[in-house]
């Protein structure tokens, strides 16, 4: 019989904690409803003491969600853990995940302490955390740098004082595959009564080693992974779900099975991407646009004898439908709803769908075909009706050896503005047009653009980040004309500062 694994999700948490990546509450009760249709366990729902809007968003995914475990983040002070409990009362099954910095660099730096206050800081959270909820885990903040002896003690403590579950982080992304697993299997051996709980891993992708690390911590008895959709995550993200549960699923010698419905990993990532504006790189494993691509003509004529000369996974074992449907602007209303449902998008509002279908037939009409990317960005894309700052209309003319102008019209709470100016290319010319409405000191420090797919045709996305008054605020903007997508993403974020 196989070791069962069992699946953290913080993608709602640690993923969120992205630069620009921010999820309303609705949309986080849309990915964590996806979440459990890919058969995670456990969803760590955020960390409620940080803000009225992680709190609510925690009680509101514990009323949207079945059967998984929602957990709830919080340090190891009283009050936060009071409030973890708080936020938790609608869960059908619930977790408190608190925990404090082991490593001596932390015990020093952060905590001004020493290690045997760190210990009696981490008993007292436990015991006060299993007061209210039964279902405790612990986590050793920077476990990857703490000394396997010093971190055994901490283990065993927190575990007699009640901790269901132990969290061995690497939070720097530091380790070694080798360290880590070694560390593991360390406390495995010299823990008293380290069967009363299970080991967990955290691992950082700091050193792109996030995957492996984790591996390596399963391999050595840990039988939680914590992990998110796409890696995604703080700093250059955390290891990634699809990647964990397809290893397990190609290397069956392992034993190790998940509760994984690995089909809809794919539906699951490209709703994660489209929700918070973060394209999955290209070559990224199992969800990348070219995961299962074959360029080479050494590689297509493999895979056209047999496939699994150069593919060791099924496109639709990870939810790519190889015979999906080509929506064009001939393609009907049920198709669109079809498609949506099969990426993981249900929506019940029938008018939301009647609009969504306005905006694929006009981007239909301009495009030949259209593509996922297209439908999810269409499904998420923010409705102007919402926003203060609205883009009436665009007017750019360019050309090579001439100067580009823009003529801008916009409304304000209902208030119409015009303007026009020259500058150094459309988008310039655009961006100034803007700014003389606007009227405020703003500075663009980033801007990124990318295609969804392919062809002179498609829709490009535009990422921004423009700083006012002392604050970086993070744009998005998706069009087949780009200098309006790049406008449109300019908006975005003076409809943020403006809140």
């Amino acid at each position: 019989m196989s070791d069962r694994l069992f699946i953290f999700d913080t993608t709602l948490r640690d993923g969120e904690q992205v630069p620009g990546c921010q999820l309303n509450t609705i949309e986080k009760i849309q990915v964590a409803k996806q979440l459990e249709q890919l058969g995670v366990d456990i969803i760590e729902a955020g960390f409620p003491i940080s803000s009225p809007g992680d709190f609510n968003s925690v009680i509101e995914i514990s009323k949207a969600v079945t059967w998984p475990t929602i957990c709830a983040l919080t340090r190891a002070v009283e009050k936060d853990i009071d409030v973890a409990v708080d936020s938790l009362k609608y869960a059908k099954h619930k977790r408190i995940h608190t925990g404090i910095g082991t490593s001596d660099s932390h015990i020093k730096y952060k905590f001004n302490s020493n290690r045997e206050e760190i210990i009696e800081r981490a008993v007292a959270a436990v015991k006060y955390a299993k007061k209210y909820v039964e279902d405790i885990e612990f986590y050793a903040e920077d476990a990857g740098r703490t000394d396997n002896e010093y971190l055994a003690r901490v283990v065993e403590a927190v575990i007699k004082a009640g901790a269901t579950v132990v969290n061995i982080p690497d939070t720097t992304g530091y380790c070694l595959p080798s360290e880590y697993g070694a560390k593991i299997k360390y406390l495995m051996e010299h823990v008293d009564g380290i069967d009363k709980a299970i080991i967990s891993t955290h691992c950082h992708n700091d050193l792109g080693m996030a995957t492996a690390n984790t591996l390596s911590g399963v391999l050595n008895g840990a039988r939680q992974v914590e992990v998110t959709i796409n890696g995604i995550g703080e700093r250059a993200g955390n290891t990634s779900l699809e990647e964990i549960a397809m290893i397990l699923r190609c290397h069956k010698d392992i034993n190790i099975d998940t509760n994984i419905n690995t089909t809809k990993i794919y539906p699951t990532s490209r709703m994660v991407s489209s929700l918070m504006n973060m394209p999955v790189q290209p070559n990224k494993a199992i969800v990348g646009r070219n995961a299962f691509a074959h360029s080479s003509g050494i590689h297509q004529d493999g895979v056209l004898k047999n496939v699994s000369t150069y593919e060791i996974m099924n496109p639709k074992d990870v939810g790519l439908d190889d015979n999906s449907i080509v929506l064009t602007a001939r393609s009907g209303r049920a198709a669109l709803k079809y498609r949506l449902s099969v990426l993981g998008v249900s929506i019940e509002n029938e008018e939301f769908v009647d609009d969504i279908y306005q905006r694929f037939l006009k981007l239909a009409d301009r495009k030949k075909e259209v593509n996922d990317d297209d439908i999810l960005m269409l499904a998420g894309a923010d409705s102007a009706k919402t926003r203060a700052v609205k883009l009436d209309f665009l007017q750019v003319t360019t050309g090579m050896g001439v100067k580009s102008v823009a003529s801008i019209g916009l409304d304000i709470s209902g208030q119409k503005f015009e303007e026009a100016s020259t500058g150094n290319g459309p988008v310039d010319a655009a961006i100034k047009a803007l700014k003389k409405i606007i009227q405020k000191q703003m500075t663009l420090k980033e801007f990124t653009i990318q295609a969804i797919s392919k062809g002179s045709d498609d829709v490009g996305k535009v990422h921004m980040q423009v700083e006012y008054d002392g604050n970086v605020y993070y744009g998005f903007g998706a069009n087949t004309d780009i200098v309006t997508a790049s406008v449109e993403a300019y908006i975005d974020c003076i409809n943020k500062f403006r809140k």
